[in-house]
């Protein structure tokens, strides 16, 4: 535990973190939810001079931004900060130095491969035969323990590590656990597709039309899926967009 901060403190400012976007705004982005998650811990430290409070609370409250389920990474590292008397200065060129990476590695990570790759293995045990309402709880389970772990594991870091936080990350590996969440994509994106193309109801016994459609799909994915913008989430809307329409037309 970090000196000067109380496990109560602690837990409350991570159970605040899930509500960081709740006052979202494109002025200060996440700043008003970094301050409200930090506000637990600031009231400890500074409970006693109302003025030294106001002063950390204002300086929290400026422009924040990050991937949600990374940014416990800067508030834990910030908690650790006010705990250790770090001047203003140093808290704010610290979060100006994190929020970046934090964003970037959040994104490639979440909504590039996680988010998708969960979303692909339910629809393929959809079409291979689980009923949907299981498939929709697996994927409820196994997206939520994976995002919670992540956010549990940035705050624990943060806390832990304080400014130099940086080398953590850089051990974790972030990016080669994307890629390979990411070649795990491409490996359910094929059993989906097969379980579509050739399971019951599958579109090959639907007709030509349908498996001129997915032959097509196939082409312009294989031939400019690369450059598209976020390719795996794009192939997925994509994806149930079909399935969608498909079986409203069925």
């Amino acid at each position: 535990m970090t000196a000067d901060l109380s496990r109560g403190a602690v837990v409350s400012a991570f159970l605040r973190s899930f509500l960081i976007q709740g006052s979202w705004n494109y002025h200060t982005m996440l700043g008003s939810g970094f301050a409200f998650s930090m506000l637990p811990g600031l009231r400890q430290l500074y409970g006693s001079e109302p003025a030294a409070l106001d002063a950390s609370l204002q300086r929290h409250l400026e422009h924040f931004n990050a991937h949600p389920y990374l940014a416990g990474v800067a508030l834990g590292a910030a908690l650790k900060l006010e705990a250790e008397g770090a001047d203003a200065e140093t808290v704010r060129r610290f979060k100006l130095a994190v929020r970046g990476p934090l964003g970037s590695l959040g994104d490639a990570l979440v909504w590039a491969a996680w988010l998708p790759g969960v979303s692909v293995l339910a629809l393929a045990l959809y079409w291979m035969g689980l009923p949907g309402w299981w498939a929709a709880v697996l994927f409820l389970g196994i997206y939520n323990v994976g995002h919670i772990a992540l956010r549990l594991w940035g705050f624990r870091v943060g806390l832990t590590e304080g400014r130099t936080v940086g080398r953590k990350l850089e051990q974790a590996n972030l990016t080669g656990w994307t890629e390979r969440l990411k070649a795990g994509l491409a490996l359910l994106l094929g059993l989906l597709v097969g379980a579509v193309l050739a399971g019951d109801g599958g579109l090959v016994a639907s007709g030509a039309l349908w498996t001129a459609a997915a032959i097509a799909a196939f082409l312009a994915g294989l031939l400019v899926g690369h450059h598209a913008w976020r390719p795996a989430a794009a192939t997925v809307v994509a994806v149930i967009g079909i399935l969608a329409a498909y079986g409203m037309l069925g």
